[in-house]
């Protein structure tokens, strides 16, 4: 409860000197944002910040694409006394990090943020999807697989399930995977056998952990590991891997804008949240701009707009009607692509991130 008390009083000091600096003229004429580059941050320029610009045409937008780092670039700035980062992207995960370590601010959502159209307050249109006290979301995207159509070895046939990502076998060729155990060690579980529902549980034991591991070294020296989102479609459009794991936006962006010849594999595919975070600790002109931007960047609207650019669907409620039609078959929310899907669990993952990254970076250099 005490905690609660600090940020409610934390979240209102803030709102109160960035009123204060937005209605004396004080607001940064400087925007820094950080995001994760590619198709997914060009969905953000064309549908936020070019819009944001003509409004304020006096406003530097700068981009950073570190959005992969940010828990561990916000805690050396915080470090170090230097914030420069004003709005950050993140994964729903590591805003509860984040939150947690004081490192981002604490955000009152109907204060800070635009009602609905029809006046329901923020909290309420985007609902469950407020992880997190200093989280802001912004789109609903899955990680999941596209493999090539043109492997001769195949012989015509094409996987239709994740486990044949494992299948060396029947779909032989170099995989990508990316570098981190989220969703790896969840994949590995199920294709060793443990039910969806028991996920969570049997990696939260030593055993669990082993036996993930020991699933994915029957295909480790088959995959190249990445980091960046642009990664796999790059490694799948050059065929250097045959099936590949990213986040769905960008294998819509590699299939029906660059039309190469990829398809989707959405069996097991994982549903995650990605939203705002402002720094903690930012001097109140920025702050003001900060606030000002995600509360045009994340109405209704804005929200909806996103979505003619890339296949991720938007937090809002108010936003889903305003889709386009001819992107709600591409959306991972979509009926026929929701068959199988697994909720990616954010509050468990937060308790055990820094324990299983330091165990897979170990059984990576093995």
């Amino acid at each position: 409860m005490k905690r609660k008390i600090l940020l409610a009083t934390a979240a209102a000091t803030a709102i109160g000197g960035a009123a204060f600096a937005a209605s004396h003229g004080m607001m940064s004429n400087k925007l820094v944002l950080v995001s994760w580059g590619g198709a997914y941050q060009n969905s953000q320029v064309k549908a936020y910040a070019e819009p944001y610009k003509a409004m304020h045409p006096k406003v530097e937008i700068i981009w950073d694409e570190s959005s992969a780092e940010a828990v561990a670039k916000l805690r050396a700035m915080n470090e170090a006394g230097n914030i420069t980062w004003d709005v950050v992207d993140v994964v729903a995960s590591d805003a509860i990090r984040l939150c947690d370590e004081g490192l981002a601010m604490e955000i009152d959502h109907d204060k800070m943020l635009a009602p609905a159209p029809d006046g329901t307050p923020a909290s309420e249109d985007f609902g469950e999807l407020i992880v997190s006290e200093c989280f802001i979301p912004q789109i609903v995207y899955s990680t999941t697989f596209g493999y090539r159509t043109d492997v001769a070895e195949w012989g015509g046939k094409e996987p239709d399930d994740v486990c044949d990502v494992f299948d060396l076998e029947t779909f032989p060729g170099k995989r990508s995977l990316e570098k981190r155990p989220i969703n790896n060690l969840e994949w590995a579980l199920y294709c060793d056998g443990v039910a969806k529902e028991d996920i969570y549980d049997v990696l939260e034991t030593e055993e669990g952990q082993a036996r993930a591991f020991a699933k994915l070294d029957t295909i480790k020296d088959q995959v190249i590991w990445w980091s960046a989102g642009a990664d796999t479609p790059q490694l799948l459009a050059d065929g250097e891997v045959v099936i590949g794991s990213t986040y769905n936006g960008r294998l819509f962006d590699l299939i029906v804008n660059q039309k190469q010849p990829v398809k989707m594999l959405w069996d097991m595919q994982v549903f995650d949240l990605d939203g705002w975070i402002i720094p903690n600790g930012l001097p109140e002109d920025r702050l003001a701009r900060a606030l000002d931007f995600v509360y045009f960047a994340t109405d209704t609207q804005r929200l909806a707009d996103q979505a003619k650019y890339i296949s991720y669907g938007p937090a809002r409620k108010s936003s889903a009607p305003l889709v386009p039609d001819h992107m709600k078959p591409h959306m991972p929310t979509d009926p026929e692509n929701a068959k199988n899907t697994l909720l990616y669990n954010y509050e468990w993952w937060a308790d055990y991130r820094d324990d299983l990254d330091a165990k897979f970076q170990a059984w990576l250099a093995k």
